[in-house]
């Protein structure tokens, strides 16, 4: 397949792949980004060798989001299926996973960050799940948060839908790593590899994922198709949301009727 919204990077003998989103600036997770990136992911199941999967945006940012105009109600339940089966895929193949941030990392973005093992971010990073500004919610987000920074950030990011920069996402727990200004991401989170990862097997790598990130998996296979559910049998079955997603297509304030 050939891959034209991403670029594929093999680093330290192929031990280590680098996934970038590369339709700058916004890098939107669009049907056809996702089917790029699952035909990486799926195309090494197997590969014995590989220790580490990284995300990077090309550009100033990680990525926007997940395409608004896909969120659209009679496209909604094939945007999320595909953007789910990237989070399905990854955890049923174990690899330890890492997002290197830089600049706006939202929505759809965000999530696939916070899927990762692992998140280096520069300071120029922000995060945020802006869905609920749009009247709809994070369906990965509201399974992922309250696992990875607990339920007081996970409430407060979902429902109030605000960025947090840098520093605040690292005071929370979210990163790993956190450049100094003028700091590349990837070569910090490059360095950091070769020190962590690089010496470690791979075949004991997957397996200690497994371990480590039973509950986070499990919850990703048994929770996230009942978040998915409540958002298409529930959500895009309100006035609300459908009005949100067309008011933001057309530029313009959402009027609310509360239904």
């Amino acid at each position: 397949m050939e891959h034209r919204l991403i670029r594929v990077e093999k680093h330290h003998d192929g031990s280590v792949i680098k996934i970038v989103l590369n339709s700058p600036k916004a890098n939107i997770l669009e049907a056809a980004m996702l089917r790029e990136i699952l035909d990486v992911i799926q195309g090494n199941f197997g590969n014995n060798d590989l220790k580490l999967i990284a995300f990077e945006g090309e550009g100033k940012h990680f990525s926007f989001g997940a395409s608004v105009p896909e969120h659209t109600k009679d496209r909604a339940a094939m945007m999320l299926k595909s953007f789910h089966e990237v989070f399905y895929q990854l955890a049923a193949m174990g690899t330890p996973t890492m997002a290197i941030v830089r600049g706006q990392c939202l929505g759809g973005g965000m999530e696939l960050a916070i899927f990762c093992n692992f998140i280096v971010a520069d300071s120029t990073a922000v995060f945020g799940q802006p869905e609920i500004v749009l009247g709809v919610f994070p369906p990965p987000a509201s399974v992922i948060l309250p696992l990875r920074v607990g339920q007081t950030f996970a409430d407060e990011i979902a429902l109030t839908g605000r960025s947090l920069n840098a520093r605040e996402a690292d005071r929370i727990g979210l990163l790993n790593l956190l450049c100094e200004e003028g700091e590349d991401a990837w070569e910090m989170a490059a360095k950091w590899i070769v020190k962590h990862i690089l010496p470690k097997s791979a075949s004991s790598l997957r397996i200690a994922n497994f371990a480590v990130r039973n509950q986070f998996f499990r919850s990703i296979r048994e929770e996230l198709p009942r978040m998915e559910g409540l958002y298409l049998k529930n959500l895009m079955e309100t006035l609300d949301a459908n009005e949100g997603i067309t008011a933001f297509l057309e530029k313009r304030k959402p009027v609310w009727k509360n239904i």
